[in-house]
């Protein structure tokens, strides 16, 4: 089937800006365009997404599950997702972006209908595996795209203010969701997800357009799909890798059990709980384009290292927590962490891309390690759980933060000096 675009059929993939003034302050050039349906796009599917995350968890225990299942419905998402980012990522050098985006988008919205009718926990996990297998073609695809576009030295700015939909999706989600469920049951926040995810389908589907698969690459490797081993064991690629893999380790922990311990600990409703989630992706969503335009002008690497210690810190709070402000404060510390280091490492992740050949292959490799984090945490906190309490779920949620971003410091040093030298 013919793809559509606003001009043609195939609109070939343009090329760099020559200034960075192009992509935002011309509002009909191909960047732009590409930039703004991407935007809109990736917020309203994580918008739905928002909407109903967050009660997951609450609700698959008033099915009857235990704190190993909640884990295995966050952990089956992440792992279908894992399995398969790699090679959406690397196909989507090669066979072009727009294809894969659409048909996730498609699948992620019937999946969502099945939210509708589902009322067992291994439906819950059977759905969230699909929806993991239509996910690894969406937000990677959608940011690997973004990043062919962007103006050198423009990285953290242009990711950070991309950055925007999915943190604005993510923050106004669970709080709209929250109040969806107390007011009309949780079946219609289902409904809504279906709904918000179609708008982003037509909206690509439509509007977005394709690349042209011949078109000259931007550089002499971009456009093959770089072997991803071969990517990985780049020192500056696999210091993202690990940093991205703890801090989303510890978020997955957050996402999965911070709304049960608000609700069977605190007694939160669900719109309390929806406050609490939203702190955090609001503020940090609010944060990725000023702290893009630092990262563009600072060093980027002081940066990651410093979300990283903030991050830790607040996963210690939450074992400290005692009442809803402080569950409130220490969530809105993990959303600044988040804020200070995400558009640091997405820059870093788009120069990779573009030094190291294959944007979508780099691009893939991150949204792996955030795939790992989401699949690990809940697993193995729901395990943890189990066996003990909230405390050491939370405490061993900072441990693994300070283990990745200690990985992330030696082995980018390792790349500085290895850059230096053979300079």
């Amino acid at each position: 089937m013919q793809n559509h675009s606003l001009h043609s059929a195939h609109l070939p993939l343009p090329c760099p800006a020559k200034t960075d003034k192009d992509l935002f302050l011309k509002p009909m050039t191909p960047h732009s365009r590409i930039f703004s349906v991407l935007f809109l796009a990736v917020f309203a599917t994580t918008l739905g997404v928002g909407l109903v995350v967050p009660l997951l968890p609450v609700y698959a225990h008033d099915l009857g599950a235990g704190a190993f299942q909640i884990g295995l419905i966050f952990g089956a998402f992440s792992l279908s997702r894992t399995l398969f980012v790699p090679l959406f990522g690397r196909l989507s050098d090669i066979k072009g972006k727009k294809p894969f985006l659409s048909l996730g988008l498609f699948l992620y919205t019937l999946l969502s209908l099945g939210f509708v009718f589902s009322d067992h926990v291994a439906e819950l996990t059977a759905l969230r595996l699909g929806q993991g297998f239509a996910s690894a073609m969406i937000l990677p695809v959608a940011q690997a795209y973004v990043g062919v576009i962007t103006p050198k030295d423009r990285e953290g700015l242009t990711m950070g203010l991309f950055n925007v939909a999915l943190f604005a999706g993510l923050s106004v989600g669970p709080l709209l969701g929250g109040l969806v469920e107390d007011a009309f049951g949780i079946r219609v926040s289902f409904l809504s997800m279906a709904f918000l995810t179609l708008t982003g389908f037509l909206l690509c589907r439509i509007l977005l357009p394709a690349e042209e698969p011949s078109s000259e690459p931007r550089s002499p490797k971009a456009g093959r799909g770089a072997p991803y081993l071969r990517i990985l064991r780049q020192p500056s690629v696999f210091s993202l890798f690990a940093f991205r893999l703890g801090f989303t380790t510890a978020i997955g922990t957050v996402w999965a059990f911070l709304p049960l311990m608000a609700s069977t600990r605190f007694g939160l409703t669900s719109a309390e709980i929806g406050v609490i989630v939203m702190l955090n992706v609001l503020i940090s969503g609010a944060l990725q384009t000023p702290m893009g335009y630092v990262a563009d002008r600072f060093n980027k690497t002081f940066l990651i290292i410093a979300g990283g210690v903030l991050a830790a810190a607040a996963m210690l709070s939450f074992h400290w927590a005692s009442s809803f402000l402080d569950l409130c404060l220490a969530n809105a510390v993990l959303g600044v962490a988040g804020g200070v280091s995400f558009p640091a490492v997405m820059a870093l992740g788009v120069i990779a891309g573009r030094e190291k050949g294959g944007m979508g292959t780099v691009m893939g490799l991150l949204a792996m390690a955030h795939s790992l984090g989401m699949l690990s945490g809940p697993l193995l906190a729901g395990a943890l759980l189990d066996l003990s309490s909230f405390g050491a779920v939370f405490v061993a949620g900072s441990a693994v933060l300070v283990t990745g971003t200690a990985l992330f410091l030696g082995l980018h040093r390792r790349f500085e000096t290895g850059t230096s030298t053979s300079s």
